[in-house]
């Protein structure tokens, strides 16, 4: 009986260091400053098309994407903030993305966008050693369905869809906000607005809502909602070729990141951007551009901006 008290008060005596080791640990990390990496990049707001991506008639749509974002500016609440607050300096990352959409009829369609990005990311990795590195990837990819049916002109529709897991998140060098691919299946939910102001004046308005719930490896990046809103004149021709001059206001919205892998308190904003473009229209191919000016960012914590953000999009119609 002694011996069975004794192994027992052993046991207790290991499973108490036991715990006192992990909560020592545990409160370790707790005090532990954050490492200042992050990035809001703000991706998503390329994925809301603008008046010239929304279908206006059945059959199909081919397109080609490419935007571009330096995010060397580090920025925190309202302002810019010391470079020394984050251990990321820069992200120079080229978006390129194919993408088709087909109207099977005047209500129901489909839309599919494959990415591929170029990222060079420099960051220091602690004592002043920085380091710079360079990935290549498929991004995730996106599927989503159309219904357009509201109305006679399809002016009115909804997009609902999956963004998969298809890029790569593990790169050793990225952090889990900067890798290519999120690891997350996520579901995609929008819808958009075209109308006539006057005359040749029309105007436009389209939204989408990003909510992840399938995660890998411990990250869940924040839910977020994306919108554009515009107006354009259509008034313009040179020979065949029509020529629509457009202004947009964009927006997003993005919630912190959760999970072991996260950096919440580093992640998560509001931003606003002006955005002047210009169409060119003829025989049945599309040229449209833009640049985005951030006016407005309210940031948490401290995280990579970009100054700018461009896009260019050619598209065929058939």
């Amino acid at each position: 009986m002694k011996a069975d008290i004794f192994r027992c008060r052993k046991i207790i005596i290991k499973t108490d260091s036991a715990l006192r080791l992990l909560s020592a640990a545990a409160l370790a990390v707790a005090l532990t400053p954050g490492a200042g990496w992050a990035c809001a990049c703000g991706c998503g707001v390329f994925d809301v098309g603008t008046s010239s991506m929304l279908p206006t008639h059945e059959g199909g749509m081919a397109f080609l994407e490419y935007d571009f974002m330096n995010q060397d500016r580090n920025w925190s609440g309202t302002s810019h903030a010391p470079a020394a607050n984050n251990n990321d300096k820069d992200i120079k990352t080229s978006f390129f993305t194919a993408g088709a959409e087909y109207m099977f009829s005047r209500a129901w369609g489909i839309e599919a966008q494959l990415p591929y990005w170029d990222r060079h990311f420099t960051t220091d990795l602690g004592g002043g050693d920085v380091e710079s590195f360079n990935h290549s990837a498929v991004g995730d990819v996106r599927v989503k369905g159309i219904y357009s049916g509201f109305s006679a002109d399809m002016s009115s529709g909804l997009t609902f869809g999956f963004k998969l897991p298809t890029g790569d998140y593990t790169y050793p060098n990225f952090d889990r906000d900067t890798e290519i691919g999120s690891g997350s299946t996520d579901i995609l939910l929008g819808g958009y607005h075209m109308g006539n102001l006057a005359g040749q004046w029309n105007w436009f308005a389209n939204g989408e809502w990003d909510q992840p719930v399938l995660i890998r490896s411990g990250y869940r990046p924040g839910s977020e909602v994306d919108a554009a809103s515009g107006v354009y004149y259509n008034g313009w021709n040179i020979g065949s070729a029509k020529i629509a001059p457009l202004a947009q206001v964009l927006a997003s919205y993005r919630l912190h990141d959760t999970g072991l892998a996260a950096n919440r308190d580093d992640s998560g904003y509001e931003r606003v951007l002006l955005s002047p473009g210009l169409e060119i229209d003829t025989s049945g191919f599309r040229l449209y551009g833009d640049v985005g000016f951030p006016v407005y960012q309210r940031i948490k914590g401290d995280q990579l901006t970009a100054q700018e953000l461009f896009k260019l999009n050619i598209s065929h119609s058939f």
